[in-house]
């Protein structure tokens, strides 16, 4: 296994856990529902899945941000370097901080 993967594996978790237990998951929630309805054919399940994988993807990307702004920096060109992946560990573990109290109370 790839040292980095152990470090994919780590962002893909705390953005699960952001995407699940996040406190802005209803309001994501109502405005899927309002614009997704039809495409889900009204299905509460599938647009709280929805939700979840849109907050989950939300957190990827953002938390990814200053790490492409720090590669971007010092030139890298081929593949992500250590620090670069440890800055969007970090990121996304960050964003995943209003979500942690949800997620160590209800547990997964």
């Amino acid at each position: 296994m790839n040292e980095r993967n152990f470090y994919y594996i780590g962002i893909a978790f705390f953005a699960m856990i952001n995407g699940i237990f996040n406190p802005f998951f209803f309001f994501v929630f109502q405005i899927s529902a309002y614009l997704m309805s039809e495409p889900l054919f009204g299905s509460t399940a599938a647009i709280a899945y929805f939700s979840s994988l849109m907050l989950s993807t939300i957190t990827v990307i953002l938390g990814g941000i200053p790490a492409a702004l720090y590669e971007r920096y010092i030139g890298a060109n081929d593949d992500s370097t250590i620090a670069s992946l440890w800055i969007w560990l970090a990121g996304t573990a960050i964003l995943t901080l209003p979500a942690l109290g949800n997620f160590l109370k209800i547990g997964l």
